[in-house]
């Protein structure tokens, strides 16, 4: 795609991006390439959510890893439309006015989990600042339409910060969710700039109320880095994730997804990814996931068997 191109589509899906200077985007170092998804499985997920009417965040954010999780069959739903009230500098879901709510999604989200056979998925969403609740309620019957329908499956969810609406966590967490994921995405010094919309401490308090509220559920947060931290400001949000009884973290490298997204300060080295996973385990973490790919949802199911494992072992002792 042309520059020109990028331009005039970021117009469309980020209006307020349209104005900013232009940020070149650097080549990707080898370790970070992936393959283009061929696969017939590939194709039949594709066709499913387009059949259900259904986002998912692996389109709408250009997750590198669609390839691969959609040819196993997993993709991770975005609900509540597909338009973000918000305007991260970093994320390429389309900004501006929302989409109005879909009564029918909960039910088939439900049918995409049942269909594909999933034995754990992820539900994330837009924000939406113009929900009385930011949309809790419709997260809580998205998940307990996936109980009825798939009673075996495990349920993660990556959930807005609810900024100002009171309540809204509660109703998440009464839900029942196994995982309760909200990202941090950066260190408290970028937020300005590349997550103007939130508050660094509100994010991390409501990772910290999850587990008051429920000391048994599982909470996860990830970062990505090449954003323009140090590394040691990486160390100090361990730090204050552990604080918050944070179990599982998840760290990656920043992509940028056009010449008017925040632009990337660098690629970093999958050595030092591995040393990022040593600190965090060493700091108390029961589970990390820390490479150039990794992103919240990536090998998810995989990760949750591993993080309940991490538990009962720890329990153990």
């Amino acid at each position: 795609m042309t520059e020109t191109a990028q331009i005039q589509q970021q117009r469309v899906r980020h209006p307020e991006k349209a104005r900013k200077p232009d940020n070149p985007i650097k080549r990707k170092p080898h370790w970070i390439r992936v393959k283009a998804p061929m696969s017939r499985q590939f194709n039949e997920t594709r066709d499913l959510m387009r059949d259900l009417n259904l986002t998912t965040v692996c389109e709408e954010a250009s997750c590198p890893n669609i390839g691969e999780c959609w040819s196993k069959k997993h993709a991770t739903m975005m609900i509540l439309g597909s338009v973000c009230t918000r305007a991260c500098a970093f994320c390429n879901v389309a900004t501006g006015k929302p989409d109005a709510v879909d009564a029918f999604e909960p039910f088939n989200v439900a049918k995409a989990v049942k269909t594909l056979g999933l034995n754990h998925v992820v539900i994330t969403s837009v924000d939406r600042d113009d929900l009385k609740d930011g949309g809790a309620q419709h997260f809580a019957d998205v998940i307990q339409a996936i109980r009825e329908a798939s009673p075996h499956t495990t349920i993660e969810v990556l959930t807005p910060d609810f900024l100002k609406k009171d309540g809204a966590l509660e109703i998440v967490v009464a839900a029942k969710p196994d995982v309760f994921n909200h990202n941090l995405e950066t260190v408290p010094k970028l937020y300005t700039t590349v997550r103007p919309g939130a508050r660094y401490f509100n994010s991390l308090r409501i990772l910290q109320q999850v587990k008051e509220i429920d000391p048994n559920m599982f909470t996860k947060s990830g970062l990505m880095v090449g954003l323009g931290e140090e590394n040691e400001e990486v160390l100090q949000v361990m730090d204050d994730m552990r604080v918050a009884d944070i179990d599982f973290l998840t760290i990656g490298q920043y992509l940028q997804p056009t010449i008017k997204h925040h632009g990337l300060d660098r690629f970093v080295t999958p050595d030092e990814f591995a040393t990022f996973e040593k600190q965090a385990y060493a700091k108390g973490f029961l589970m990390v996931s820390s490479s150039p790919l990794t992103r919240s949802s990536h090998h998810a199911g995989e990760d949750f068997v591993k993080l309940r494992a991490a538990r009962e072992k720890a329990l153990s002792k």
